[in-house]
């Protein structure tokens, strides 16, 4: 079974970003100018993303 803190609720996501919640979910939805979606989860209204694949996002803004 995986360790679930490689899952991350969009308010945590938030606060690793120092972003609002509005704006991590205007991410995943790719209502961002200059950045690529964030790849998610959505488990009925919830929305997760795994800890690995925020890294990448990371790296891939990073690079631009």
């Amino acid at each position: 079974m995986e360790n679930t803190s490689n899952i991350l609720k969009v308010k945590e996501v938030a606060d690793i970003l120092r972003w609002s919640k509005a704006h991590v979910h205007n991410a995943i939805h790719g209502k961002v100018q200059g950045l690529p979606k964030l790849t998610h989860l959505t488990m009925g209204r919830r929305k997760l993303v795994r800890r690995d694949w925020l890294e990448q996002w990371l790296e891939t803004y990073k690079t631009r």
